[in-house]
């Protein structure tokens, strides 16, 4: 079945790179089909009436003409502009953050529909001010869920025991947790009793549940060390906004 010449989308903007003078190849990630590369031609002229609706961070739904390599957005238009992310550094920070990771964990033209869900979401309560933090964390390990590497917080993923509720450690190599008899001679990050607590609800439970929480600066601190890792192993590098992530952080313990 010959598919139709044009069709239409819902799309977060989450990469751009210029494109000779005046266009730009846009990454979109979409519900259907998943993560896509699109010329966007003269957006860049200061009369495009494409250029607002086109925007990093934007969601909007996305006409798109077929072409033999990559396809042609024709069309746009704001569905939520995520006004609080864009006007806030630190906000846009998070949010980058969040769509490079979705960036560097799917391939072209792979359907996840709950990733695209999670992705939204996400941006949604990066604007509404609570726990960013925490934002950040579930957002993580849910997106490990939908790509196929939810790492295994419940049992020792060496000898399969149930984990006691003592200090235990992850192993990004493992994909998992071990328990004291099992970490030796693997390269291993040591987790309290919270950690694990808190890593275990974060992973198996609705949003609405987790925003209940509360997190201290040092538990916070521990999660994200433990997530920075394993993630860091799977993309066999850093996450590339991390390190402006880190800076405005920095900046804001300085200022006070």
């Amino acid at each position: 079945m010959t598919k139709p010449r044009t069709y239409q989308t819902e799309a977060i903007i989450i990469r751009k790179i210029k494109l000779g003078e005046a266009d730009r190849i846009l990454t979109l990630y979409t519900p259907h089909p998943g993560k896509i590369r699109a010329v966007a031609k003269g957006v860049r002229r200061p009369r495009s009436k494409l250029s607002g609706h086109l925007e990093l961070l934007t969601h909007s739904m996305v006409s798109l003409a077929r072409c033999r390599n990559l396809d042609t957005i024709i069309g746009s238009q704001t569905i939520n502009s995520f006004l609080p992310i864009k006007s806030n550094l630190e906000l846009t920070s998070y949010a980058l953050y969040a769509t490079e990771l979705v960036d560097q964990f799917t391939a072209d033209n792979v359907e996840n529909p709950p990733l695209f869900q999670l992705l939204l979401e996400t941006m949604k309560r990066l604007c509404q001010g609570g726990d960013n933090e925490l934002v950040l964390r579930y957002f993580e390990l849910h997106l490990l869920n939908l790509v196929g590497y939810r790492p295994q917080l419940q049992q020792c993923v060496s000898c399969k025991s149930a984990l006691e509720s003592t200090i235990n450690s992850f192993c990004p190599g493992a994909g998992g947790m071990l328990c004291p008899n099992c970490r030796q001679n693997k390269l291993t990050y040591s987790i309290s009793v919270n950690g694990q607590k808190m890593l275990r609800i974060l992973q198996s439970n609705e949003y609405n549940t987790v925003s209940q929480l509360e997190m201290n600066r040092e538990l916070s601190g521990e999660i994200e060390g433990v997530m920075r890792n394993y993630l860091k192993y799977l993309l066999e590098g850093e996450v590339k906004s991390t390190a402006w992530l880190d800076t405005l952080r920095e900046q804001k313990i300085a200022s006070g």
